[in-house]
């Protein structure tokens, strides 16, 4: 029989009405042949009583300073709490099932508590529940290191665990449930002609993840492109039969191409609230000129979006470090200018690698808007324009319209 792994998010078990909704889609999930995993996050967004912020804020109202073992052990909790609900309401609707915390799934961490990484799964007692017909309700975002302490992966955590137990057990797909009906062109708060998109790549998903779509973490695509598992991104409170977004490799959508034609762009998503940052040779002499890359990172500072010529230098990094890094530069004798509240919007698209004219499209439909590019980069599925944060919605609706995702 089939192994299905089925993850569900915070709000879709946030109240009983959503619960229930749930339950409908992991009893539909054993009704049509399958022998179901389910993962689960902490129930709510911050402010409802078990969700994960509430309880990063319980611990900050005691110290700035919690230790990171304990706050780990803390965080932990809200998953465990929804596990345990999911799995008593399978059984009083006639459903076997049992919750199982990370560890007790067989998830085996490394010891860097708040983003560790999974570096094993071991399935025996999953495969040993579903053989005797009970479900496993297991959280996540959670696991243990091998001397037993409890870790946490991190923001999207979930996601994570979902992928690494569905690569694990050899799993026919992976549900992702949200609130959102799958993945879609553009943000639709900023556009409001944005589509859901039937089905993308990995490398698609992966790259509009990592520049600010949060459908899906961007490591848990990896992990299940590692599988050659199939992920289906769906709505909590969608029909059974609404098929949400598919994400595959490029060899199973070859069906799908010849409905999608040669749209090169796949979708547009963005990040808000960074600042850029530019250095000139001229106005530095000497080596250190290059060395505020080392500056920074001794300082623990990430960058991003880099170009670098033998004349000037620019990167961004988020809002809230740019007064640290100013003062790391400054501390090293360098003269920069700070750019705060920029936007940093993205076209991704498996479809532009090879194809001449996309760079010239983007840069003609915002300069049509009257849109300045601060700055840009590429990869082979992906265009990034930086742009001042007030031109943020006008340039995110002027490339959707461009590459005609509404139609």
């Amino acid at each position: 029989m089939p192994i299905l792994v089925q993850k569900f998010g915070g709000t879709s078990s946030a109240t009983p009405e959503a619960r229930s909704q749930v339950l409908a889609k992991i009893i539909h999930g054993v009704e049509t042949g399958h022998q179901v995993v389910v993962v689960v996050s902490a129930m709510g967004r911050s402010g409802d009583p078990y969700a994960t912020d509430t309880l990063l804020a319980l611990a900050n109202s005691v110290t700035t300073a919690f230790p990171e073992r304990e706050l780990d052990l803390l965080l932990s909790c809200g998953e465990i709490i929804a596990a345990v609900l999911i799995a008593a309401s399978l059984n009083e609707a006639g459903y076997q099932a049992q919750a199982l915390t990370g560890s007790q799934a067989g998830i085996i961490t490394d010891d860097n508590h708040g983003q560790a990484r999974i570096m094993e799964v071991q399935p025996t007692r999953l495969r040993d529940l579903l053989a005797r017909n009970i479900i496993p309700v297991v959280t996540g975002f959670q696991g243990a290191t091998r001397e037993g302490n409890v870790t946490t992966l991190g923001r999207g955590g979930s996601d994570i665990t979902a992928a690494a137990l569905g690569v694990a057990l050899q799993a026919q797909a992976i549900e992702i449930y949200t609130d959102v009906d799958g993945v879609k062109t553009a943000d639709p708060l900023l556009v409001k002609e944005a589509k859901t998109l039937p089905v993308v790549t990995y490398n698609e998903i992966v790259n509009l993840a990592y520049e600010g779509a949060k459908v899906i973490h961007p490591r848990a695509v990896e992990i299940a492109s590692e599988g050659n598992i199939p992920v289906y991104i769906k709505s909590t409170f969608a029909p059974n039969n609404d098929p949400g977004t598919l994400v595959t490799n490029i060899p199973e959508i070859s069906a799908y191409a010849r409905i999608r034609g040669d749209r090169p762009i796949t979708g547009i998503t963005y990040v808000r609230n960074i600042t850029q940052i530019t250095l000139r040779r001229e106005d530095n002499s000497g080596p250190q000129f290059l060395d505020c890359f080392r500056f920074l990172a001794e300082a623990k500072i990430s960058i991003d979006f880099i170009n670098l010529t033998p004349e000037w230098i620019a990167f961004t990094v988020a809002n809230e470090v740019t007064s640290q890094a100013e003062q790391v530069l400054n501390r090293h004798g360098l003269r920069f200018r700070s750019r705060p509240n920029c936007a940093k919007v993205a076209a991704v698209g498996a479809g532009m690698t090879g194809l001449p004219g996309i760079m010239a499209g983007i840069v003609e439909a915002l300069r049509n808007k009257g849109i300045t590019v601060l700055q840009s980069a590429d990869s082979y599925t992906t265009i990034w324009c930086l742009v001042d944060e007030g031109d943020l919605e006008a340039a995110v609706q002027a490339l959707h319209d461009n590459f005609k995702l509404g139609e």
